[in-house]
């Protein structure tokens, strides 16, 4: 199905928790079962008919730049953050120039996955309707992943619309993965200083345009070496 054909692609973190991998690479570039975080990202866009990645970069910039100019797949643009990290929300709209207007994917560099019936960036292009929402975030359910311990997550109605729930009282069943398709738009108006995009997921919680999509994946969070570890060992296992 169609869907986006640019990609925002946040890879400009420190990667503390990776450490000491991250000593001297950059977490975009950690390798899990011989192939780097990053390019398994770019992988999974470039199926989903992705022609044009936008990736910020700050932390050892110049090595994920110099990596990048071997993808020949998709175009490649850089969002420059080396004078300061700006957080989810205010990477996407450092990039805005570069994004463009129409409706984009957004990815995080540490979530990986094994493919399920439905191959999982298709299940969300087919969800996607911008009449109805204005972000459509891709989510594992509870126990279908590796990663998602904590009550922090999402309810879901049955239209899809979504509320974010981080009370300890409260057992969320969906995890956000770290990947969606959003309008830029949404961003506006927001200035050019760090932020997190979390305050825009409950603004549109509050207008019924933030929606959900789950995966029939399983989902693997590469947060820390252990992690990495363990997601290493599934994908030498089953491809995917």
């Amino acid at each position: 199905m169609a869907g986006p054909k640019t990609a925002m692609v946040l890879a400009a973190g420190l990667g503390t928790r990776m450490r000491p991998l991250t000593d001297g690479i950059p977490k975009a570039l950690v390798p899990v079962a011989g192939r780097p975080l990053l390019d398994r990202v770019l992988d999974k866009l470039a199926e989903a008919g992705v022609e044009r990645a936008v990736v910020n970069v700050h932390h050892f910039a110049e090595q994920v730049e110099t990596h990048l100019k071997g993808r020949t797949d998709l175009e490649v643009l850089i969002s420059d953050e080396r004078d300061g990290l700006l957080d989810s929300g205010g990477g996407i709209q450092h990039a805005r120039a570069l994004l463009g207007d129409d409706p984009i994917f957004v990815a995080n560099i540490d979530s990986l996955w094994l493919e399920g019936e439905t191959r999982a960036l298709e299940a969300l292009k087919r969800a996607w309707d911008p009449a109805r929402m204005d972000l459509l975030l891709l989510l594992v359910a509870r126990g279908h992943g590796i990663g998602f311990e904590g009550p922090q997550g999402f309810l879901m109605d049955g239209e899809g619309r979504l509320t974010h729930s981080t009370s300890p009282d409260v057992v969320t069943p969906f995890a956000n993965v770290g990947f969606g398709i959003l309008k830029p738009q949404i961003l506006d108006g927001q200035g050019q200083a760090a932020f997190s995009i979390v305050p825009i997921w409950h603004r549109l919680q509050a207008q019924g345009r933030l929606h959900g999509a789950v995966m029939d994946a399983f989902w693997m969070h590469v947060g820390d070496p252990a992690a990495r570890d363990a997601a290493e060992a599934r994908l030498r296992a089953r491809p995917g």
